[in-house]
């Protein structure tokens, strides 16, 4: 079940929407919940009380909100980088003010059916991915972490450091064993920092600002490999 959210002072678009995702549903033979807000004070008051969504359309436009403070709510006070924000707009031009939001996507109205099937694959693949585990072994402990909630790895002699949101954990390995298994959304960024772009915050030709405040630096040999593969991100 993907928990999906609508939100959109129009309630012909949310109306729209959600027909279109339950087609999805139909088509796909997947389980939605769709929930619908009107205003962004509703949806955030609803993210305070209940937690996080699978996926948010968001529009950007709201009467009594900004769609841009509403991203910046969810990532920075709730510091929920695991809900895959869409942005919804009438306006292409949106589109460049949003990289610190970390969207998944963004659509210009009016919205097709086949951009809804095309959002809906991607974010399924993402939240599926999220939901999947690193695992390794500490002093005869068995750990798994969800892939979503590493920042990054970096390495200090014989040990890897894991930096989630809140703490680091360290084991034995080498970074270039651990890397061969990761998922497509941790890149190589210096020969001792793996990086998992879904938590960059803000990025530079040779650094990367993540989302503990930490900026980290790209090495020569990865900057353009790390530009593509972030740009390209979504």
């Amino acid at each position: 079940m993907y928990d999906i959210g609508i939100c959109d002072d129009g309630e012909f678009i949310c109306s729209e929407i959600e027909g279109m995702l339950l087609q999805f549903e139909k088509n796909h033979r997947v389980g939605l919940a769709v929930h619908i807000w009107n205003s962004g004070e509703q949806l955030c008051r609803y993210l305070r009380t209940y937690g996080g969504l699978d996926l948010l359309f968001l529009d950007i436009e709201l009467l009594d909100s900004d769609g841009i403070i509403i991203g910046k709510f969810i990532r920075e006070e709730l510091e929920n980088r695991d809900i895959q924000i869409v942005y919804i707009s009438c306006k292409a031009q949106y589109a460049q003010q949003l990289f610190k939001m970390q969207p998944m996507d963004f659509l210009v109205k009016p919205i097709m059916q086949k951009q809804i099937e095309e959002t809906m694959e991607l974010a399924i693949k993402i939240i599926d991915k999220n939901r999947r585990f690193f695992e390794f072994q500490k002093s005869g402990e068995y750990y798994k972490l969800p892939y979503g909630d590493i920042l990054y790895f970096y390495s200090t002699g014989r040990k890897i450091n894991i930096v989630l949101k809140d703490k680091e954990i360290n084991f034995y390995n080498k970074i270039d064993i651990i890397q061969k298994d990761l998922p497509e959304d941790f890149i190589l960024i210096h020969k001792s920092y793996i990086i998992n772009v879904n938590h960059v915050r803000k990025y530079t030709y040779e650094t990367v600002e993540m989302s503990n405040d930490r900026i980290l630096s790209i090495s020569k040999p990865n900057r353009k490999e790390v530009r593509e593969h972030i740009l390209n991100q979504g």
